[in-house]
């Protein structure tokens, strides 16, 4: 009876080891390297679809910085609650500027080729028709890929390095829609 006892003791401990070292490097990848988001909302269709999920990489941006054409999934200007996610259209130093439904990054107009042609960008409350914005250092302009149904820099302004969580970089519900997510240059 006492060697029975030893072997279910045994066999709970390595099981709870097992729960816990599970538990540990589970904690490890969600909080420095990957985690779960989910697209909310129609801000980034074509593209993206309301109720994706994705994988971002919270990694990458520790080596190297945010480059134009990324996607990234950071804290909301508003509500830090939350998590949008948007294109990077412009980076620091960089000039922008919409002027008649186009947008124009350092006085040449954008590559818009990932969005449908009849997608037009238009002004919103921070950024005016006509205007040049110069993005700050440390900050960057986004948009969503549709662009009249997005909240966006065109709305509340730049977005901060550290509000940056990371990159989208893998989808993977539903299934049929599976695969990396392809960076583009703007």
């Amino acid at each position: 009876m006492g060697d029975i006892f030893k072997k279910l003791a045994s066999f709970f401990l390595e099981f709870i080891e097992t729960i816990v070292i599970a538990l540990a490097v589970f904690v490890i990848v969600y909080l420095f390297l990957f985690q779960p988001h989910q697209v909310r909302g129609n801000s980034m269709y074509p593209n993206f679809y309301d109720g994706e999920y994705m994988l971002t990489d919270k990694i990458s941006y520790r080596f190297k910085l945010p480059q134009k054409g990324d996607v990234i999934v950071f804290k909301a200007p508003r509500n830090e609650d939350y998590d949008y996610i948007k294109r990077i259209i412009a980076g620091p130093g960089d000039n922008v500027r919409i002027e008649n439904d186009k947008i124009f990054i350092n006085n040449q107009p954008a590559d818009v080729s990932y969005i449908p042609a009849d997608y037009i960008t238009t002004p919103g409350v921070f950024m005016k028709n006509g205007q040049n914005l110069v993005v700050p250092s440390d900050q960057y302009f986004v948009l969503g890929d549709n662009r009249s149904h997005s909240s966006d820099s065109r709305e509340w302004g730049f977005v901060p390095k550290e509000n940056i969580i990371g990159k989208a970089w893998l989808r993977y519900w539903p299934p049929s829609r599976w695969g990396l997510i392809p960076q583009t240059q703007p």
